[in-house]
Formats: C-alpha cells, sequence, structure tokens
C-alpha cells in the first residue's frame, strides 16, 4: 500500500505547484461552510491544467481519494475530504479572455465571482447567477454546486450560463464539452440511450431550483440538444475537476429601480411571489419582519424606520427600468409599496435585506443558528403553502430559524439552532431533516434548490428520486469515476447525514464554544478595497487562508480538537497564523457571526506563554504604560527622547524600520488648572466624587495612556470643545494608575490586565455621568473587554455602561452646542476598533455639522498599537496602509484636514504618509479658537 509520505513525494516531484502534506495545510481545509469536517491527506495547488492531470494520475495510481476545492464556501460538506484537497484558488484564477461581442468568457476554476464582473462591467455585462457570497466564492465552485443567486429568476443557474468546460477525470484525462456527444467519456452515450423513458417520465417535474442530484442529467436528452456542460454542473467534484471554462454573460440594466412590497405576513407574501413572474423581474426577494429583529424599529407597521414600507413581510422586486417597477407597484396586490430609483437609496435598502440575513444566523436569544437545510426549494406556487408547513415543522420540534430568500424560484434560506454537539441534539437533528425531505418532496420540491446537497442531504436523495434514478446517478457516476476516487461520499453511495459533524470532535469549554462560531462563509476572505469593513487586514495583504480570521479559526478548532494540530496552547501552526493578526477587531462587526479573533488571540497567546520567558515586544510594547508612568515619575520625558535619537542601533525587540514616537515632556494630568474631581465629603478616597459644580452636565475625561504620555494637546483640545458645550468636565485623580489595560490584553497577558482594570476601578470610584474617552482602541476596550475580564465586578458592567466618544457626549449631553464651522475638505482614518465597537455615527453628524466635507477611510492603518512595532510586521503593517489610507492622503485635494482619532493611526500617517493627522477634537479646538479670535479682532472697516 502507498504511504501518505510516499504520494507526497511523488506529487512533488511530478508538480510545479505547491505539495504540502503539513498539520497547518491540512486543518485549514478539513472544514468548509458546513457542519462538517473530514481530515485530508494533505494539500496541493496546481498551477495550470497539467499540474492537475499530473496530481489527479498520481492520486489515482495510488488509490487516494480527490476533492477539488473553490473558495470553501459550499454549506453541505462537499468541498472537504479525507484524500488529496486540490486548492485550485492560488494559481488558477485567471480571467482568460472576454468577448464583448459574443458575450462570452474564458475562465479558470479558481475566479473569484466578483472579479469576473469587476473586469466585463466596462462592456455593460455581468455574470448572471450571483450567491451571496459573491466577493470571495470561484467559478468553479459554482459551476460544481449550479450556484445561483438573487438573479436567477431573469437569468439562470450557473448551468444555464456555461457553454464549454474543460474537465481532468480521475486517471488525469481531459476531457473538453460543450453540446453534443463530442468529448464525452467512453459509454456516456449508451448509457442515456439505455435510459431515455426514465429520464424524461422518471425525474420529479422540473423546475428552475432542482438543483439537487445529477439533477440536470436530462438534458443529455436528445430534444434537449445534449448538453454535456449543462448536464455536468452541479456535480460537486465527484465526476472531474473543471479547469476552464467558457460562460455565457448577460446585459446590464442602464438603470435599474427596485419595487419594495409590503405584506400583511410572509403567507402574504410568498403567495404574491409567484404573480409577479410574468412581469419578468430582476429579482424577487423575500423576507418577514422576524428576520430584521430590534434593529428594523419596532413592529406593527412600524418599519419605516428601516426605510420600508408598511407590514410584516416584504418583496423586494428589481426591474430593468422605472415603468417596470411603478407598474409592479401599481398592480400588486399589497399593503404598501415603495419604488426607488436613486442607486445610493437603492443600496441602502438592500443593505437593510443583506444584514437581516446575517442575523439569520443567530437567533432573538443569541444562540447559534447552523446551516444544514439552508436553501430548499418548492416550486413558487407552492411557496406559501410550504412555508407554513415548514415553521409548523420547527416548532413541532422545539427548533428555531428565520426563513427568507428567492421568493420568485420558491427558495428559502434558514439557518436552524440545531443542537450538534449532544447525542439527544444529533437525533432530532437527523429526525428533522428526514421530516423535512418528506415535505420538499410533497410539495414538488428540490432538497437542494441552490448549493448542493453534499453531506447534509444527498443520504436523502432517494426520497426525491426514487430508486431507479439513484441507480442512473450511480451508473452516471462511474462513467466518468469509475475508480470513485473523485469526492467519494457525496451524491452517490453519500455519508450519512449526522456523520463527521464537526462539533463532535471539541471540548465542552467556552473557548471551544467561540471558536466554533466561525461557520466558514469566508467574508473575511474578501479581497475588495474600498467602504468601512476591516476584515480582514492580514489576509487582504498577504493572500494566504491561514491570515483569514477563517483560516486562524481552523487552526484554533483543530487545535482543541488534538488530532492534526497536536501541540495544544504551544501549537506553533497556531502562533504562526495569530502572528500576523492585527487584533483590528475587524471580525468582530464585520464576520456575519461575530468571530472576535483579537479575543482569540489574547486567550491563546495567555495560554501559549504561561510559564515562560515571552518575547521581548511584550514586556516593553506590551507593558507600555507601567513604562510610561515610570519615565513620567522620574520627570526623564527629554533624557529618553534624546537617547532613543542617538541610540546607534535600534532597540531591542523593536522593528528596526520604525522610530519611536517621542513622549510628551509634561503628562496630560500634570497641566496646570486641570480641575480633578473632588472626593464627596466623610468619603475615603477613590470614593465617588460629589457633584460638579454649576455649569452643563457633569463630564469624566479619561486620562488614556496615549493621551496622558505621548499626546496631551489631544486632552487639552478635548477641554476645551466639550467646555465650550457646557459641560463640567473633570479629570480623575491617579494619572497613569487608570488604564483600560489595552496593551496587556494585545498581547496576552490577560492576569496582568485584569489586575490593571481592578486598580483601574478603585482609583476611579463611581463617576457621576458619562466618561468620555478620546482614544478610540481604549474606549473599545473599556466597552467590551472589561465586562468580559471582569464578569463579576459589578462596577465594570457600570464603567462600560457609560464609556462615550467625544462626538457621542456632545450629542448625547450637549444637543444644542453648535460646533464651529469649519468648512474645510477632510481625510484620514477612522479607527478600526471604534468600527468594530463603538461605531461612527455620532462622529458622521458631528463633522457634518462642522462643515467638514469627505470620509476618513476605512479598513486599518496597519501600525494598530505593538503590531507594527514588532521585529517582522513592518512590511505587512505598510501593506495594510498601502490598501487604503495612504491612497487617500494622496488623492486629498488641497487644503484638506487630515484627521486621526487613534494615536497609532496618527503615528502611521506621520511615518508613512509624512503628513500631521490630528484627533476630531483637536480641529474643532482649533475653530473655537479661531472665532474667538475673528470675535477679538477690530473692526477696520469704515
Amino acid at each position: 500500500m502507498t504511504t501518505p509520505g510516499e504520494v507526497e513525494r511523488t506529487l512533488r516531484a511530478e508538480l510545479r505547484g505547491e505539495v504540502d502534506f503539513g498539520a497547518a495545510a491540512r486543518a485549514l481545509v478539513t472544514m468548509d461552510a458546513s457542519n462538517y469536517r473530514r481530515v485530508p491527506l494533505g494539500v496541493v495547488t496546481p498551477r495550470d491544467a497539467d499540474d492537475v492531470a499530473a496530481a489527479l494520475h498520481v492520486c489515482a495510481e495510488a488509490g487516494v481519494p480527490v476533492v477539488p476545492r473553490g473558495g470553501g464556501t459550499s454549506i453541505a460538506g462537499q468541498a472537504t475530504g479525507a484524500g488529496v484537497v486540490l486548492d485550485l484558488t492560488r494559481h488558477m484564477n485567471t480571467l482568460l479572455s472576454v468577448d464583448p461581442a459574443a458575450r462570452t468568457a474564458v475562465v479558470q476554476p479558481g475566479l473569484v465571482l466578483d472579479r469576473l464582473r469587476d473586469a466585463v462591467r466596462p462592456y455593460g455585462l455581468t455574470f448572471g447567477p450571483d450567491p451571496s457570497t459573491h466577493s470571495r466564492c470561484t467559478l468553479g465552485g459554482m459551476i460544481g454546486n449550479n450556484a445561483c443567486g438573487a438573479h436567477s429568476v431573469a437569468w439562470g443557474t450557473t448551468a444555464d450560463n456555461v457553454t464549454e468546460l474543460a474537465v481532468t477525470t480521475y486517471a488525469g484525462a481531459a476531457h473538453r464539452i460543450g453540446t453534443g456527444w463530442e468529448g464525452a467519456p467512453a459509454g456516456l452515450r449508451e448509457l442515456v440511450g439505455a435510459h431515455l423513458g426514465l429520464l424524461r417520465t422518471g425525474m420529479p417535474p422540473a423546475f428552475s431550483r432542482r438543483i439537487s442530484g445529477y439533477g440536470g442529467l436530462d438534458a443529455l436528452l436528445p430534444e434537449r440538444g445534449v448538453r454535456l456542460a449543462q448536464a455536468f454542473c452541479g456535480s460537486e467534484g465527484t465526476l472531474g475537476v473543471v479547469t476552464e471554462a467558457v460562460v455565457r454573460l448577460v446585459e446590464l440594466p442602464p438603470a435599474p429601480a427596485l419595487a419594495v412590497l409590503g405584506y400583511a405576513d410572509e403567507s402574504a407574501a410568498a403567495d404574491a411571489a409567484a404573480g409577479l413572474l410574468p412581469c419578468r423581474p430582476l429579482t424577487v426577494e423575500g423576507m418577514a419582519e422576524d428576520l430584521l429583529g430590534a434593529a428594523a424599529g419596532g413592529k406593527g407597521g412600524e418599519n419605516r424606520a428601516a426605510g420600508l414600507p408598511r407590514g410584516r413581510a416584504w418583496l423586494f422586486v428589481e426591474m430593468p427600468d422605472e415603468d417596470g417597477a411603478r407598474a409592479v407597484a401599481r398592480g400588486a396586490d399589497a399593503l404598501d409599496a415603495l419604488v426607488v430609483t436613486d442607486p445610493a437609496r437603492q443600496r441602502a435598502l438592500w443593505r437593510i435585506r443583506e444584514d437581516a440575513a446575517g442575523t439569520a444566523t443567530r437567533t432573538p436569544d443569541g444562540r447559534m443558528a447552523w446551516p444544514g437545510w439552508e436553501d430548499c426549494a418548492v416550486p413558487p406556487a407552492r411557496l406559501g403553502a410550504y412555508l407554513g408547513e415548514f415553521r409548523a415543522l420547527l416548532a413541532a420540534h422545539g427548533l428555531r430559524g428565520t426563513p427568507y430568500g428567492h421568493f420568485g424560484e420558491g427558495c428559502v434560506h434558514v439557518r436552524i439552532d440545531f443542537d450538534l454537539a449532544s447525542t439527544a441534539g444529533v437525533a432530532r437533528f437527523r429526525t428533522f431533516s428526514e421530516e423535512l425531505a418528506d415535505l420538499v418532496v410533497a410539495h414538488g420540491g428540490s432538497l437542494s434548490g441552490e448549493h448542493g446537497d453534499g453531506q447534509a442531504r444527498a443520504e436523502l436523495l432517494p426520497k426525491m428520486y426514487g430508486p431507479d434514478v439513484i441507480r442512473l446517478f450511480g451508473a452516471y457516476k462511474d462513467v466518468w469515476d469509475p475508480a470513485g476516487g473523485m469526492n467519494p461520499g457525496t451524491l452517490v453511495r453519500p455519508a450519512r447525514l449526522d456523520e463527521n459533524l464537526r462539533f463532535e470532535v471539541l471540548p465542552a469549554t467556552a473557548f471551544a464554544r467561540e471558536v466554533a462560531r466561525c461557520v466558514g462563509v469566508a467574508k473575511c476572505r474578501t479581497t475588495e478595497a474600498g467602504g468601512p469593513g476591516v476584515m480582514c487586514p492580514s489576509y487582504r495583504a498577504t493572500g494566504e487562508e491561514q491570515h483569514s480570521t477563517r483560516g486562524r479559526a481552523r487552526l484554533l478548532h483543530e487545535m482543541l480538537a488534538r488530532e492534526i494540530v497536536t501541540g495544544g496552547w504551544r501549537s506553533p501552526e497556531v502562533a504562526e497564523a495569530l502572528d500576523l493578526c492585527l487584533g483590528c477587531k475587524g471580525c468582530r462587526s464585520d464576520c456575519p457571526v461575530g468571530v472576535d479573533m483579537a479575543s482569540y488571540k489574547s486567550e491563546f497567546l495567555h495560554h501559549h506563554w504561561a510559564g515562560r520567558i515571552r518575547p521581548l515586544a511584550h514586556y516593553t510594547l506590551g507593558g507600555l504604560p507601567g513604562w510610561l508612568r515610570l519615565i513620567a515619575r522620574l520627570r526623564a520625558a527629554g533624557a529618553v527622547n534624546a537617547a532613543v535619537r542617538n541610540l546607534p542601533v535600534p532597540l531591542p525587540g523593536l522593528a528596526p524600520e520604525r522610530a519611536l514616537p517621542e513622549l510628551a515632556k509634561r503628562p496630560f494630568t500634570r497641566s496646570p488648572g486641570l480641575r480633578e474631581p473632588a472626593p464627596a465629603p466623610g468619603s475615603a478616597p477613590g470614593s465617588a466624587p460629589a457633584p460638579a459644580p454649576g455649569g452643563g452636565p457633569a463630564v469624566t475625561l479619561w486620562p488614556d495612556t496615549f493621551t496622558e504620555y505621548l499626546a496631551p494637546e489631544a486632552g487639552h483640545a478635548a477641554l476645551r470643545v466639550l467646555r465650550a458645550a457646557g459641560l463640567d468636565v473633570t479629570v480623575p485623580r491617579g494619572g497613569g494608575r487608570i488604564c483600560c489595560g489595552l496593551t496587556y490584553l494585545s498581547t496576552g497577558r490577560l492576569d496582568r490586565a485584569r489586575k490593571v482594570l481592578r486598580r483601574t476601578l478603585d482609583t476611579l470610584g463611581e463617576v457621576p455621568g458619562p466618561v468620555t474617552v478620546l482614544e478610540p482602541s481604549c474606549a473599545a476596550a473599556l466597552r467590551a473587554d472589561l465586562p468580559a475580564l471582569l464578569p463579576d465586578d459589578p462596577r465594570a458592567a457600570r464603567l462600560a455602561a457609560v464609556v462615550r466618544t467625544v462626538a457621542e457626549t456632545l450629542e448625547e449631553y450637549a444637543p444644542a452646542w453648535r460646533p464651529p464651522r469649519l468648512d474645510r475638505p477632510l481625510v484620514g482614518q477612522t479607527h478600526c476598533h471604534q468600527h468594530a465597537v463603538l461605531g461612527d455615527a455620532a462622529d458622521r453628524r458631528l463633522r457634518e455639522r462642522a462643515g467638514l466635507v469627505g470620509e476618513p477611510s476605512g479598513g486599518c492603518c496597519g501600525l494598530a498599537g505593538n503590531f507594527g512595532f514588532e521585529p517582522g510586521h513592518h512590511e505587512v503593517s505598510v501593506a495594510c496602509a498601502e490598501e487604503q489610507l495612504l491612497p487617500s492622503l494622496r488623492a486629498a485635494p488641497p487644503g484638506a484636514l487630515v484627521q486621526a482619532d487613534g494615536f497609532s493611526c496618527r503615528t502611521q500617517i506621520a511615518q508613512l504618509g509624512g503628513v500631521r493627522a490630528r484627533h476630531l477634537v483637536e480641529l474643532l479646538a482649533d475653530g473655537l479658537a479661531d472665532q474667538e479670535a475673528s470675535r477679538a479682532a477690530p473692526d477696520t472697516w469704515s
């Protein structure tokens, strides 16, 4: 028998692409976006079709199964396997050609859909199928699953838009298939000829979303033109590997319009959807009120706060033009309707639908909801009745899920709060699955309407197709793959739906439950820049799966499973992957399920270095507040600045490419004229201060480490602005004894962070009103990390609840104050922690009132506190800055102000951009000074 080592050596000798049988490479592909996990033998990243053929030949000779994999976003388990995984995304990801006149494109299987769409948009064209994972799913994966998306009601499935395929089979043979029998494997024509009657009468009634099994097999009938390529689509990697495809493009409507229709309930919306199809819409998407949750603005017709018409359920109907949308709105039997032609307003409404879909991964009480029955479909005319029975079935099993989806084609998306960790829960999962399959079949539907069957539903295909068709499916696979080496256990002779569940290998710990939260939808793998999103800057800089949020979560999952990654908390594979995590927290907000990799990294580092000497940077940068406090106590800031400037070599433990920022000569809280809160009469030190005398509401200004020792000018500006707004501002005593613990968190010194936070709470005492924090990373740490680290200390929750940014403080406690008009263009950086934890809506409104035009860039500046100062991180740090921040500075209009509220962001801008950025309060303080100077100037007009 051939050993894994022999297979690896042979593959290395035969291929030009990478071959990796190491623990990290295998761990990264044990799962896709499903509930399943299978451990592969190794990973191969072929460079071209010749490499694919060589890999398949070697594996066939050794009897090793092969699983082709694109973006790994399949939700039914079909992109996982026990043999060699072919990663087609790294090298075979090219758009080979576009023919605008013929409206076709030639693509490789690893090409991401959005890259194709971006390339053909200048020709007024697009690829019709558009699944929700369009920013990271690949064309090869779409062909494998016969993906659809919102616009398939107009433009069809992937199978409808593929004209030719280049396919390599398990033994390495190449086939070019399109229409007709040319290129077909030996025996296929004879197999079809022997089963013409079964293909004509034995298949379930056809409708647009009959995707399950080899549902396109009847495309091989002579009266349907023997469409070999179309029949191959949806085979989920079980027949061969697509190495090239010719796809059909469609014309983009120049000015589509959106009609949003409100209905009394979900059933009414579902019943109405089929009646809209004669209007030839581009999309008919549906959702009910329970998907919106509290963010929708209430219930019972109050959803206008979310920009929606009256109703408890809605259809989003996109038409090619405004006349069509208005005709739909007039003709629909809806409670209320809204027609939107402005592209920005359309995007805002679509975001409601898309954001609501993200909430479907959680139940209202916060429980996780899982895939498995994500996309059943029934004929559209049956949808209303089906949805009613589906909800009743959920209730009968004590399960919850929130349906939404492509109502115009009867396709329903839903994630359900299965308990997949206990024996009883898994048994309920099986029983429910069997009963739901019966319900779908009773309505003439398809077990899969979009994403394929994989392991989640293939076992139940006999309920839909019957024994004769199932035998034909087996014979069809055997013609293409006689040795059975292509993705075995999928579609034909499938694995059971309740085995290989990814949860069964995890320990019953809180950290394991957090890690399992990642369902693998891979939004973190997008490479598109622009917009406010942050996740995942290190992946966009490196393009490596292990540096994506999903990749890191997978490695942590396998670390806890101890099957592939066996080092536990000392695992070098996990340490390497987390080393380039910037701790930006972008995933906390941008990930659909709220994975917080920064927190996971802190927990890992806490265990990884327990009882050992840590890297020097953990003591220097990680202990920064303590060092700065010591220097201030010794009044040695000037001497330290001079020493750092004159050192002949870089400081140990710091990146040699970086210059350290200068320390302030005097800490912020030692400034003259600074009023501190006085203790209440008879109280002990550190107890609640007496109410501030006179003026407006009392506000506490937090003296964070950066403001205290590095940027006191921001603190002074904040005092000026807040007091100008009529607020009574005090600064706590204690100076450097007050700290959010951020640097200890980022280096995984959790015990030290807890000690610092308890000391902070003791020093601060109770505060009478809001606590205004200038540094966004400190505000985020206080609001989110403080109560998580000290869950049993009620003071932690109370402090977290009153933390505010400057803009939030002004908006809530000085709503009538009018900021100075600056009337200048603005560029800069929104801090990633502000984006992820705090939000910047109040900041945007404040900038607008001050006449600042423009928005700071999104993404991450790349310095990220200690990250950019640590050795080995400089290249990634610069790459992150080059994505959005530095280009925005170069493109800044003349006279633009540069804003960055984070000290790290301001440092990165100064060191890489060569300009000085300032906190928003500094810009406002300058405006106040200009106002005062203008008032004081003598009137010389006569």
